[in-house]
């Protein structure tokens, strides 16, 4: 599998410095293995349903989670980075 490109949406850019400093940490260590492979187990990457139905979210933690988009296989777009109880909004 190829490595995937992220980009950053600025709203996303914004929630991500609002989070903890702990989660931010993990975030960035999982943002590695996504890069390698966006659905690598650990991730629990999904593809999400109803509103949201042409995005995906993987977990940074049990509570916070990461919304994304693919432009296009190699290219992925980091659109939201919030805790899992405000995300779906």
């Amino acid at each position: 599998m190829h490595k995937v490109t992220i980009q950053y949406h600025k709203k996303f850019v914004k929630e991500f410095q609002k989070l903890p400093k702990e989660i931010q940490e993990k975030a960035v260590l999982l943002e590695n293995i996504f890069c390698a492979n966006p659905y690598h187990p650990e991730l629990k990457t999904k593809k999400l349903q109803g509103k949201l139905q042409l995005f995906y979210s993987f977990r940074i933690t049990r509570d916070y989670r990461i919304i994304f988009e693919f432009i296009d296989p190699a290219t992925t777009l980091f659109l939201a980075a919030k805790h899992r109880k405000d995300i779906y909004k």
